[in-house]
């Protein structure tokens, strides 16, 4: 989708910091950490979020998960929290699946 941020990311239109890629994923930097380690990892295919996941496979589905997981190993993280912010409410701010892999330093226990 060319009027998609993370569209163009994935497109190299908009530069980023690459922490991991795969035939189906990209994952980098978020450029406004929330934590000591923020990154996102998002699919190639667009969806614009968990409402339209019925539009991707189920290896990109599960691609994401591990991208997640491989994403954290990479930055060095043994516990991190995964985040899949799901429309405005829940402050979305870009409209494409995505999940922010947290870490580097103790979580609260609040979710709100």
């Amino acid at each position: 989708m060319k009027d998609c941020l993370f569209c163009r990311i994935i497109a190299g239109e908009i530069p980023s910091a690459k922490v991991y890629e795969d035939s189906l994923v990209y994952a980098f930097r978020d450029i406004n950490p929330q934590a000591p380690v923020h990154v996102l990892v998002i699919p190639k295919a667009h969806a614009s979020g968990m409402a339209d996941i019925d539009q991707l496979d189920d290896a990109t589905l599960s691609a994401c998960l591990r991208a997640c997981r491989t994403a954290a190993r990479l930055e060095g993280l043994t516990s991190y929290r995964v985040i899949s912010n799901c429309g405005p409410d829940a402050c979305q701010s870009v409209g494409h699946l995505h999940f922010h892999v947290l870490g580097g330093r103790q979580m609260t226990e609040t979710m709100a």
